[in-house]
């Protein structure tokens, strides 16, 4: 019979495999070699599915590890099962299975490279004489059947380019985020008693699938995960068939798995583990206490705050608004974010009832997808809040404000915890003691109180059509200020501040990106956004003067270098900032780059933060021509002002690489370098009618106006195409003027003289377009 099950009792084979078969190490299988009497022994660590082949063979692969080598390099080989024996296999063989193959044929494996397996893999089928011998069976989780055992790898023992399965306990972890492709990301640092470290890269396009840790000091269970050595130390990957189950690290609570998966394995023996892993980890690793509460915070603190989800709503393209409480005051006041009312998820009442005792958090860029998915009502713990204290426009009375940056650096994210999760359970008792009387009662409140002025929906929905159809505009400030026609303003003295009601005749410049200016606030002056062209010039200069390899590997960055092929065989060197004398990740990292093109230049911003184009001398780098942008990030190239600007040696990143939470922002960059940063800017000129008389009104916006960053519109087509819908219903072309649309804004007035001349210019401030234009 090719395909038999053996029972094992005591440990030993109720029936013996045949006397002739000997057995045969994994690092003993060769090609050249007579293998017929010999058999191989192994774990079952990954099996696919049943195929036919194009001939209509069926075919079954499992991978095989070696128990008694579970340390070498090369640890697992393939067994490729075909026809009758492949079927009966495939009904029978379970992860976890002790295996026994012989009569097999021995080929080179054509996979060996890129999945880090044996060089050559086992051909067997019923026709060729071979034997499979499966111990143990059934495996499944049945009463009385004997479980799968899993053998588990040490930290101190992995092996580049082996699949293993490992526990951990979580030292560092960044809740699951968008990657720049389609799969959500996770990493997560783990340790164990070998005193060895592991940094685990997860990738899955199911959010479920990665592992659901919630704090550090949680301890994690991981099968078949690949690990590959980089820069000299072992890293984590997903690979096929990659699992995991998490645990709380807390002694003496419940040993309860966290998982997706309908389908594990959990021996007795597992709890033991875990047991110790609690232990070892509550006497040698630094577990922070419970997470802040509101009721505690202070401003420019970092923390994380498990709370509930009470409210949301869209802010901006980059920011979303999370509005959540934990049944605590903040003892500060807080910043209310500036929201429509109907765009504002959440139960109307409740949010009213607790509007004394919830916070706004601000989340920006890559967290936003995911805040647009959370549910009202679900239990959070938002990682690495940053509170700040601010003053509001015209008060005297700071207040403090909470924001989760963009990038996953210092584990920010957000993630849902379920209701069976011992912090829940406990804060949900905790809401639901919260005595609510000093809030307002909702049986007193009125309609005029839910609804603003309106009495219904119906009035509200009225008055929003009127007032589309009044202004295209939005009024940020000065509501008291009263319209003021035209005439009257071009017949008064400057400097003055206006409320018009007009419209726009025409508009400069027609070519909407020549509108987009780099303004220092510091010398007031203007100048041209340069030229691509002008940047790549200025870089294949640079790239005259090669690399000095003395400024390589220094305390602050790490360095590599390498010779092109081409024929002009340039040397690019490229230095990696650190933090804590570790590279970060690249989303999280600083680079500085020599001799690089500028196609080189921008597939690097594709992948890390932050990119500082430099050139070496004999005592440091130092930056390129202020003509070139000093920093890129994204798809944004940040430029100095020549005039204000004293640059500084590159060496003075390295106060910021220092800092406990560096953050790469570039007007900090600029600020150590010695650079005056120049904003990007809008400079229109508008031609305002209102039938008293025509004003020329200048626009000079960073983002307020069109609800766009400056800085992005000359490379995003979509937001060039979005400014250009915006000025067409400002001004459309070939409508009369009786038919163009009334724009509500301020205008202020100033004098500009010179030896020659006094002149009066206008300029229009604290005015938004309209979210339904926009």
């Amino acid at each position: 019979m090719p395909v038999q099950l053996l029972k094992i009792i005591k440990g030993k084979s109720e029936t013996p495999l045949p006397s002739h078969l000997q057995k045969e190490d994994l690092k003993h299988l060769q090609e050249g070699f007579d293998h017929t009497n010999k058999y191989f022994q192994g774990i079952v660590i990954l099996s696919y599915p049943l195929t036919k082949l194009r001939d209509g063979t069926d075919f079954f692969k499992v991978v095989l590890q070696d128990l008694d080598n579970s340390c070498s390099r090369i640890n697992s080989i393939n067994i490729l099962i075909y026809g009758k024996m492949a079927e009966d296999c495939a009904k029978v063989i379970r992860h976890g299975d002790t295996v026994v193959v012989a009569g097999f044929k021995l080929a080179k494996s054509p996979t060996a490279r890129e999945d880090g397996r044996h060089g050559c893999h086992l051909e067997m089928s019923e026709e060729a004489g071979s034997a499979i011998y499966v111990c143990g069976y059934p495996t499944l989780s049945v009463i009385g059947s004997v479980a799968p055992k899993y053998v588990y790898t040490p930290l101190n023992c992995l092996k580049d380019g082996t699949i293993v399965n490992l526990y951990g306990v979580v030292k560092f972890f960044k809740p699951p985020y968008v990657s720049k492709g389609t799969d959500y990301c996770s990493v997560v640092t783990l340790v164990d008693p070998s005193n060895v470290k592991l940094t685990c890269t997860l990738f899955n396009g199911n959010l479920d699938s990665l592992p659901k840790i919630y704090k550090v000091g949680d301890i994690v269970r991981f099968h078949r995960i690949k690990i590959r050595e980089y820069n000299g130390q072992m890293q984590g990957i997903t690979s096929v068939g990659f699992a995991s189950l998490t645990f709380d690290g807390t002694v003496g609570a419940p040993i309860v798995p966290r998982t997706s998966s309908k389908v594990y394995t959990f021996m007795d023996e597992e709890q033991k583990t875990i047991e110790e892993l609690r232990v070892w980890a509550a006497s040698n690793l630094s577990i922070s206490g419970p997470a802040a509460k509101l009721s505690g915070v202070q401003p420019m603190l970092f923390f994380d705050l498990t709370c509930q989800l009470v409210g949301k709503a869209k802010v901006d393209g980059s920011s979303f608004l999370l509005k959540v409480w934990d049944g605590t005051k903040c003892p500060y006041p807080t910043w209310k974010v500036p929201v429509e009312a109907r765009d504002l998820e959440g139960e109307k009442v409740l949010l009213h009832q607790l509007r004394n005792l919830t916070v706004d958090v601000l989340v920006y860029d890559n967290h936003v997808q995911l805040a647009k998915s959370l549910k009202i009502g679900s239990f959070l713990r938002i990682y690495s809040i940053h509170t700040k204290q601010a003053n509001a426009d015209n008060e005297d009375v700071s207040h403090i404000e909470f924001h989760l940056h963009g990038g996953t650096c210092y584990g920010r994210g957000i993630g849902v915890l379920p209701e069976s999760n011992p912090d829940v359970k406990e804060l949900k008792a905790f809401l639901e003691s919260v005595d609510l009387a000093d809030s307002q009662n909702i049986e007193s409140m009125s309609s005029m109180e839910l609804d603003g002025t309106f009495n219904n929906v119906t009035d509200l929905e009225s008055h929003l059509q009127r007032c589309q159809q009044l202004s295209v505009t939005v009024l940020t400030d000065h509501q008291d200020l009263n319209n003021t026609e035209l005439k009257t303003i071009l017949n008064s003295t400057a400097p003055q501040q206006y409320r018009i009601r007009a419209k726009l005749r025409t508009y400069k410049p027609q070519k909407l990106y020549q509108c987009i200016k780099l303004h220092c606030s510091k010398c007031n002056s203007l100048q041209e956004v340069p030229d691509g062209d002008d940047f790549d010039f200025i870089l294949q200069g640079s790239a005259v003067t090669a690399p000095n390899p003395e400024l390589h590997n220094t305390s602050w960055y790490d360095s590599a270098m390498w010779t092109t092929q081409d024929q002009k065989q340039r040397k690019i060197a490229i230095h990696f900032v650190k933090h804590d004398e570790m590279l970060q990740q690249p989303e999280d990292t600083l680079l500085m780059i020599e001799g690089g093109t500028l196609k080189e230049v921008w597939k690097l911003t594709k992948r890390f933060k932050c990119v500082i184009p430099v050139r070496s001398t004999e005592d440091d780098l130092e930056l390129l021509d202020l003509s070139a942008p000093f920093l890129l990030q994204g798809n944004i190239k940040y430029y100095g002002c020549k005039q204000c600007s004293t640059p500084k040696p590159i060496k003075s990143l390295s106060s910021i690489a220092a800092e406990q939470r560096p953050s790469w922002e570039p007007t900090e960059i600029a600020q150590v370098l010695g650079i005056e940063l120049l904003q990007y800017v809008f400079i229109m000129k508008f031609t305002l009618v209102d039938g008293t008389g025509a004003l020329n009104a200048y626009l000079f916006d960073y983002e307020k106006f069109f609800q766009i960053p400056a800085s992005e519109i000359l490379t995003n087509n979509f937001l060039q195409q979005k400014m250009q819908m915006t000025m067409n219903t400002l001004c459309p072309p070939g409508r009369k003027l009786d038919d163009l649309p009334w724009l509500e804004c301020f205008i202020k007035s100033y004098n500009v003289r010179d030896a020659m001349k006094h002149q009066v210019y206008y300029q229009i401030f604290d005015t938004t377009v309209a979210e339904d234009v926009v």
